[in-house]
């Protein structure tokens, strides 16, 4: 069997672009993947064609896309690494994607040419090196920028799967005039810009005054029919599933599995630049909680197709006005109850019902995971630390460094682990809330990290001596 990409006999061609120069290589392979219930026991026959429009199984639970990993096993872990590396930076469609770079793992049987890419992925590690020495006495922190992508969060990752797949199936002719979904802000920006691309109809439900005005625009901008709701995100979701039960609109939240396929690949590209070592922990920020499932299954693929010999241990952080996840952990993973979620800074986790809950617990007891909270104070300042150290990031990602900081003093993660703390969108959409915080305009909130601007008049002697105070105090060389 040859996996690998074999041009065929015909010459390329002057201004052939990339769809075009994909077309003429041959891709064979026996790969594929089929949707199957979530968790099931291992005689359960029920499972479902992924061009098919499903998104429950008969018993109303979660589906899993099931890959077979036997036809993968057919490859050592030593090939599935050198494949993959081959394919980074490169432009040959798709592969130069960092989702796409991993076909085989993701949609092994779409045509290359239904593939709707941004050439997400790919983001930044950053080696916190002054933030891990200044304020954790660590040496080997590092943070994962999934926000660095086309629209500015890690849910491009999920969505260029999930779009493709749409592409897909309505070149099939099958009852598909749109995607919607519920969304915080992110997941509706990702899902109007990839549908933009391809010309397909995208409709999005916000939560009314809930959402960043950065975020807003960006689906109004690609042409979104928004409808802005007097509700909450969980009241949203609750009217999509109403709607795409009774109208032919693809759903495109994380009820749907395939997005966490394309989101997984960020969990692969951790390993891939560490050259394949693991590190000891990742964190990551949870709301509807698809996410820290898709970072275990990307890993435990990892594991099981011999590409790494261990697992790293998972934390998921919640805000503590939103943090339904962290109760069911400490009460000892007991019945599970939803909370109403109250105002966070960190917006696209202000969640109280998620639709991943099975598949985070699911993912969290199998890696000997940790459930951590931040209050609004707690993520603010981190943020603003992370900040004063040459990032840019979001309340969510100062969700998951206040989970560090609590662990580092519990003692629970030591100086020399090897830790990665997922970033999971861009600073730049969350300005106002940096504004207010060194403006010290947050009620309640000492905003003990804040700088603001020094007022000075415009004369010399007064700059001067700002000037002169402040290399007093700085930092001495």
């Amino acid at each position: 069997m040859n996996m690998k990409a074999t041009p065929s006999s015909s010459p390329p061609k002057l201004h052939e672009n990339i769809r075009e120069e994909a077309r003429r290589h041959v891709k064979s392979h026996n790969f594929s993947a089929k949707y199957v219930p979530f968790n099931a026991p291992p005689d359960s026959v029920e499972s479902y064609s992924l061009d098919e429009i499903v998104y429950r199984s008969r018993c109303g639970g979660l589906l899993d896309v099931q890959h077979d990993m036997e036809a993968l096993k057919q490859f050592d872990g030593n090939y599935w690494k050198s494949l993959f590396d081959s394919r980074v930076g490169k432009t040959t469609w798709p592969y130069g994607s960092g989702v796409w770079s991993k076909k085989e793992w993701v949609l092994p049987e779409i045509d290359s040419d239904d593939i709707v890419s941004a050439f997400e992925g790919n983001s930044n590690l950053f080696w916190a090196e002054r933030f891990g020495k200044q304020f954790l006495g660590m040496s080997d922190l590092w943070v994962k920028h999934c926000g660095i992508s086309h629209t500015g969060s890690f849910k491009d990752l999920g969505m260029t799967v999930l779009v493709s797949q749409v592409n897909r199936l309505r070149k099939m002719k099958r009852p598909v005039v749109g995607v919607g979904c519920a969304s915080t802000g992110d997941t509706s920006a990702a899902l109007s810009a990839y549908c933009a691309s391809a010309g397909i109809p995208s409709i999005v439900f916000l939560p009314a005054d809930k959402i960043s005005m950065a975020q807003l625009v960006q689906p109004i901008a690609n042409g979104a029919f928004v409808l802005s709701i007097d509700t909450d995100f969980d009241g949203c979701m609750q009217l999509i599933r109403e709607v795409t039960a009774e109208l032919p609109i693809y759903l495109a939240n994380s009820l749907n599995s395939l997005r966490l396929e394309g989101q997984k690949t960020a969990a692969i590209e951790i390993l891939q630049q560490f050259d394949w070592e693991v590190p000891d922990w990742v964190i990551v920020p949870g709301g509807n909680l698809g996410n820290i499932y898709a970072f275990y299954k990307g890993f435990k693929m990892c594991y099981e197709l011999g590409l790494v010999n261990k697992m790293p241990r998972l934390v998921c952080a919640q805000a503590a006005n939103a943090n339904p996840l962290y109760l069911h952990y400490k009460s000892g993973w007991n019945d599970f109850k939803p909370v109403k979620a109250n105002t966070t800074f960190a917006s696209a986790i202000q969640i109280g019902d998620p639709v991943s809950i099975d598949r985070a617990v699911f993912a969290l007891q199998n890696c000997d995971g940790i459930v951590e909270e931040a209050t609004e104070e707690e993520l603010m300042d981190a943020m603003a630390q992370a900040d004063s150290t040459g990032m840019f990031i979001c309340p969510h990602t100062g969700v998951a460094l206040t989970a560090l900081f609590k662990l580092r003093n519990q003692g629970v993660i030591g100086p020399n682990d090897r830790t990665v703390v997922v970033s999971t969108a861009h600073g730049l959409k969350f300005t106002q809330s940096k504004i207010d915080y060194h403006s010290k305009n947050i009620p309640d909130m000492s905003c003990k990290f804040a700088n603001p601007p020094v007022e000075v008049k415009a004369d010399f002697g007064a700059v001067m001596d700002v000037l002169k105070g402040y290399l007093n105090k700085a930092p001495k060389v």
